[in-house]
Parts: structure tokens; C-alpha cells; sequence
């Protein structure tokens, strides 16, 4: 079923500064923020909750849209949205299911997925925002958590042609902050594969011992099949590229200075020969 009109080729991103979406042709675009799940108040009850704790665990979600070509009738796009672990781990650790909220237009436009990958696909010819709700399991004890992506189809560049071969992607990333995690499913997440924990328990925990180790049940998006368009999200990746950028405006100045010295000799010669 056909989607919305397309809309404009720029959006709102969750940082709050308007970007414009990778496309065939173009480079993909991202952006990264930090969710701090638990703030507590201080009237609180601190029971089952572990202090001095931190947990964060990366995840991306976005959507990866492909042209169907000249000949496609009704819809001109075949596209996949979802949330992943930033380096495709299995996320059913933490997330119990997922909401898609689509466009109206669509039949059944709120889709549930309850088990990782937690991803959702359909064909249409418009762009518009999809509402993206994540319910955590009980034992994690934070609300849903509502996220919004806006699909995008279409190139920014109306000069790119485009082409069945590449995507438009489009990804978010994100920091999910446990802060004081409850203790039923603290050994669970701190075991997983991309948990980052900050702090030590105050005292001793005593943990079922189903929570103490992670294994891999196949939720994961390692070998998925749009694996090669899935972006990369690391600090190392930034810093390798801003390192990568520095030694680029470095070598730049270098030449500017030794052309600027060429420069001056050449006008310091020809003063000499002019007096």
C-alpha cells in the first residue's frame, strides 16, 4: 500500500538540528544523543535497584530504502526500518518488544515485533515519520521509551540519478543510561556484549543465577542480510576520522605556507628587478 505524499528532503534529527538524509549517491547520515532512562527523585524507594551504578548500552535504529526502478507501479520503494545494538549484538537482553507506528494509509499501520531482530518491512512511494516504542522486559523496570524516525526515500541531490544498487540510509544513534539499574537484570546486562558500566555495587549482590551470563539466541544482526549498509558507530571510528580530518587540514596549511613562500620570493625578485 502506498504511503504518505513525500515530504521535504530535510528533518528534524533527535539532537534537535536539522540534517539532511544519506542517499544513493551521498554519503549516509547518523546523528548520536544519550538517554538517561532513570532520573530518581528524592522520595524514590531504592529497593531492588543497584546504587552507584551506571549501565549503557548503544543502540541504532533508522531505516534502509531501495529503489524499485522506472518500471515499479504503485510503489517505488522496498524499505526495512529498525533498532539494532550499535555492532549488532542481540538486543532482547534489554528490549522485550517493539512498535512501529506507520502512516495511516498503511493496513494494520501499528506492527509489534516481539523478538529480535526487531525490524520491519514494507514497500510504498512516500516519506513520513514512523514512531518507534521500545518496551523494556519487566525485570529492567524503566517505562517504554518513544523514539521517532523520519523515512526517507528520495535524494537530496536531484542530480544524483538514482539507482536499484545502492540504498538510502538513514540511522539515529543512541545511549540507553540505566542509572541505579534494578538488580533482577543488572547480571544480565552488565554481561552483555556492548554494556558499559560505570560504578561498582555498594554491597555484595546476590544474582539468580540465569542473570549472570549472556548467550547469543539469534537475535542478533550479524549476518543479516543488509548488513553491508548498516553504518558504523564507535568513539574510535570518530576519532580515527578526526584524526584523518586534522592530518588533511595540516597537510592543506603545509602547502598554503610553501606556496605562500614560493610567492613571496618570486614578488621579492621582482621588486629587485624593478629598482
Amino acid at each position: 500500500m502506498a504511503a504518505a505524499q513525500p515530504v521535504a528532503s530535510s528533518y528534524l534529527n533527535p539532537s534537535g538540528s536539522t540534517t539532511s538524509a544519506g542517499s544513493s549517491g551521498g554519503a549516509p547520515v547518523s546523528s548520536k544523543r544519550k538517554r538517561r532512562l532513570h532520573d530518581l527523585s528524592p522520595d524514590e524507594p531504592m529497593v531492588g535497584r543497584v546504587k552507584g551504578v551506571e549501565v549503557t548500552i548503544p543502540i541504532v535504529y533508522g531505516s534502509i530504502a531501495f529503489w524499485l526502478g522506472k518500471k515499479a507501479a504503485e510503489s517505488t520503494h522496498k524499505w526495512t526500518t529498525y533498532v539494532r545494538s550499535a555492532n549488532n549484538e542481540d538486543l532482547s537482553v534489554l528490549i522485550k518488544k517493539v512498535v512501529f507506528q506507520l502512516h495511516p494509509s498503511f493496513e494494520k499501520p501499528t506492527r509489534t515485533v516481539e523478538a529480535a531482530p526487531f525490524e520491519l518491512s514494507e514497500s510504498g512511494w512516500g516519506e513520513f515519520e514512523i514512531g518507534i516504542t521500545l518496551h523494556f522486559h519487566p525485570d529492567v523496570g524503566e517505562k517504554p521509551l518513544e523514539l521517532f524516525h523520519h523515512l526517507k526515500l528520495y535524494a537530496d541531490d536531484e542530480s544524483i540519478p538514482q539507482t536499484t544498487k545502492k540504498p538510502v540510509v538513514v540511522e539515529s544513534y543512541d545511549e540507553i543510561v540505566l542509572s541505579e539499574p534494578m538488580e533482577a537484570s543488572f547480571g544480565r546486562l552488565r554481561n552483555h556484549p556492548v554494556a558499559r558500566v560505570i560504578g561498582s555495587p555498594a554491597s555484595p549482590l546476590v544474582l539468580p543465577a540465569a542473570e549472570g551470563s549472556f548467550e547469543r539466541n539469534g537475535g542478533d544482526t550479524k549476518d543479516h542480510s543488509l548488513l553491508q549498509w548498516f553504518m558504523k558507530h564507535s568513539e574510535a571510528e570518530d576519532l580515527n576520522l578526526l584524526a584523518t580530518a586534522r592530518q588533511q587540514v595540516c597537510a592543506a596549511a603545509a602547502k598554503l605556507k610553501k606556496d605562500l613562500g614560493v610567492l613571496e620570493t618570486e614578488i621579492s625578485r621582482i621588486k629587485a628587478t624593478t629598482h
